[in-house]
Parts: structure tokens; C-alpha cells; sequence
């Protein structure tokens, strides 16, 4: 068994003040690519006990962060698992630049993924996933304004940006009527700016980053059972009815799901907003997981790390890393939908040289009494 060594990101968010009128920016038709394993075909879309807080503002400063420039590539895997149907979503795109349409003014690495976990049935997930870019990115041009020496206004924007692409999204699933409003989906993304990686959680998916070696949530898992999640359950009217919210969600965080959310404008127990997480990459951080929960039920964010880990130093295919850490869910008898993403984000050289080198082992043998008594006489004649 591999040790656990987890580091629980935790932040608080307000709530935000949102006017309640979408406005949709003109469409760019791009192509997401997607694991062959989805039931969807691609489909276009519009172009450790350290507060997770304090590692953000430390590695952020760090000198040698300014001149690492992260090598980004990814492999996805998907299997419908033990359900009936399969409710997961995933995009996947190593160049987000090229998707929309805009070149940056110096080569940076530009990269956008996500996982949906619908519940209540498959629409709300495929419904966020065809309308990504729509939904994510209304403001593409904030994005060519990033460069290395991009200020910490820039970054608060960024991450403010995301924060109400969740809530946009949310909205654009009360008005759509092929949705139904108990149809519901929790949301995880993450996107690579630079030598920047900004991560939105909205449920129980998950982020993890793997830091040489040691595993680093990027994100919280909004669960009744995390404390203060359910401390602001209930103090907005809401209760945990054996680990449900209000009895029938068992996320506290979700887009959709109109049904059990207040009018708009009021808060609500469950809502969309995200905990948001921004990091300063450096040459220590080899790769990103994002998965769904049927991974998490089953498999601890280090025990994660260290599969793919182990498997990307063998063979350097990150689809095949992701493949192996379905399969190992699997194994262990998980009971949901599974999608996994991993990016890789240094050199697997640096992977390989970055690990402790391994220990040869000796078979012990024993050897007969006459080969014993030559051997003393060889030693002793000398």
C-alpha cells in the first residue's frame, strides 16, 4: 500500500452578486476533442496540514516559477462503470488559443478541460459541455492580455471570471427547456494560462495535483458530510437527511437542479457557485488529475498520484495513465459512471530523475557443506 499524504484545500467564497440577464457572445464553431469511450460522438461547441491558501501565495513568489513553462499534454478515459447509463462529460483541449480562434503575442501553453457528473439524467452534462466556450470564455479577449509578468489584477479577474461562468451556466439551465429541472450536474475545470493553473469546483469532482510525487487537492469535494457545507445548508433552511441533501442530492453544489434551488435572486442550500483555487506552476509539478467522483469513491487522491505516477514513468502515455486508473476503480468495485483527464505538465524525464532510485534486491541462498569447506581453503591458502 502507498501512504497517504493529502492536503485538503480549503476557501471560503461569497457569495456573488449576479444580475440575472445573459448576454451570449457571437459563436465560434470549434471542435472538442473526445475520449472514444463517450456515448457522445464530438459534437461543436462555441469558440500537509497547510492551508491550501498559503502554499498558492508561497509558490506564487517563488523565483524559479518564472522560468518554468509548462509542457502540456493530456490523455482522457471514460467507462460507463456498473450504471445504467453514463451521465459524464469530459472535454479536453491542449490548445485553447487555437480552439478560439486568437494568438497570443509570445508562445505561452493555453489549456481548458473538464468533467461534468450529471444526475437526474445525462442532459444537463451534455447541455454545459455543448456550450463550454459560450459559457466559459464570454470575454476571450481578457485572455490575449496574459503574459509572463501578468499582474495580480489580471489573475483576481481571472479567477473572477470563472466564478460567474458557473453561475452563468446555472441560469442558462433554468431557461433551457429541453432540461428539466430535475436534471442536474456538478462541474470541475481547469485551465492552463502560462505558468498559471486556475481550478473551479462545483460538487465532487476532483483535482489533484501531483507534486513531485506527493498528491495536492486542488479543489474541495462539496459533500453533506464536509462540515462547513453542511453548516451552510442549515443555516439556510436546509437539512442532511443520511448523508442527502434534503434527503435526495448527495452534493451541496451543483448547475441545474432547479427544482430544489430557491427563486432566482434568493440563496439557496444548493447552489453553483465554486470554490476556486489559482496556482503558480513550477518545475516541481509534473502532472494534473481531474476524475469524477466514481474515481474518488474508491481510490485516495495519493494513492491516484502515485498509479499514474508510476505508470507515466513506464510507459509516458497519459490516455494510458488514465485508462489505468479506471481500470483499478473498477477493480476495487466502484459503483459509478468513471472519467478520468490526466495533463501532463513536465517532461517525463523530469518525472523519472525526480524519483527515489530503487533499491536492488538480493535472494538469499545457502550453499552445501563441501562448497562451504573449498571456500575456506581457497581463503585460507591465500
Amino acid at each position: 500500500m502507498v501512504p497517504e499524504a493529502e492536503i485538503i484545500c480549503q476557501q471560503s467564497i461569497s457569495m456573488l452578486d449576479v444580475k440575472y440577464h445573459l448576454c451570449v457572445a457571437q459563436e465560434h464553431i470549434v471542435k472538442v476533442e473526445v475520449s472514444p469511450t463517450s456515448p457522445t460522438p464530438s459534437v461543436p461547441i462555441f469558440a500537509h496540514a497547510v492551508s491550501c491558501s498559503e502554499i498558492i501565495k508561497d509558490s506564487m513568489m517563488e523565483t524559479p516559477a518564472k522560468m518554468f513553462i509548462p509542457n502540456v499534454r493530456s490523455g482522457s478515459y471514460a467507462e460507463i462503470g456498473p450504471r445504467g447509463s453514463m451521465d459524464d462529460e469530459h472535454i479536453q483541449i491542449d490548445d485553447l488559443a487555437c480552439h478560439l480562434g486568437f494568438v497570443f503575442k509570445y508562445p505561452i501553453p493555453s489549456a481548458f478541460y473538464a468533467v461534468f457528473d450529471g444526475h437526474g439524467g445525462p442532459d444537463a452534462a451534455a447541455y454545459v459541455k455543448r456550450n463550454a466556450m459560450r459559457l466559459f470564455f464570454e470575454d476571450a479577449d481578457m485572455l490575449q492580455s496574459y503574459d509572463d509578468d501578468t499582474n495580480t489584477l489580471f489573475l483576481e479577474k481571472l479567477e473572477d471570471s470563472h466564478r460567474r461562468a458557473f453561475i452563468r451556466a446555472d441560469l442558462a439551465l433554468a431557461d433551457e427547456q429541453s432540461v428539466s429541472s430535475s436534471c442536474g450536474t456538478t462541474a470541475l475545470t481547469a485551465l492552463v494560462l502560462g505558468r498559471h493553473l486556475l481550478v473551479a469546483n462545483a460538487g465532487d469532482c476532483r483535482a489533484v495535483l501531483c507534486r513531485r510525487g506527493a498528491a495536492v487537492e486542488m479543489s474541495q469535494d462539496h459533500r453533506p458530510s464536509y462540515l462547513p457545507e453542511r453548516r451552510r445548508v442549515e443555516e439556510l433552511g436546509g437539512f442532511i437527511d443520511d448523508g442527502y441533501l434534503n434527503g435526495y442530492l448527495s452534493v451541496t453544489r451543483a448547475l441545474g437542479d432547479w427544482d430544489l434551488k430557491f427563486p432566482l435572486g434568493a440563496a439557496s442550500p444548493l447552489i453553483a457557485e465554486p470554490d476556486v483555487q489559482l496556482v503558480t506552476l513550477t518545475e516541481e509539478d509534473e502532472f494534473l488529475i481531474i476524475a469524477c467522483d466514481g474515481i474518488w469513491d474508491v481510490i485516495s487522491s495519493q494513492v491516484a498520484v502515485s498509479l499514474v505516477r508510476r505508470g507515466l514513468r513506464r510507459h509516458s502515455d497519459p490516455h494510458q495513465s488514465a485508462r489505468e486508473l479506471v481500470k483499478e476503480a473498477l477493480r476495487l468495485n466502484t459503483s459509478d459512471n468513471l472519467t478520468v483527464i490526466v495533463i501532463c505538465l513536465s517532461p517525463i524525464e523530469s518525472i523519472a530523475e525526480s524519483c527515489p532510485p530503487q533499491r536492488r534486491r538480493f535472494k538469499a541462498c545457502s550453499i552445501s557443506e563441501e562448497a562451504r569447506n573449498r571456500l575456506k581453503s581457497l581463503i585460507e591458502g591465500n
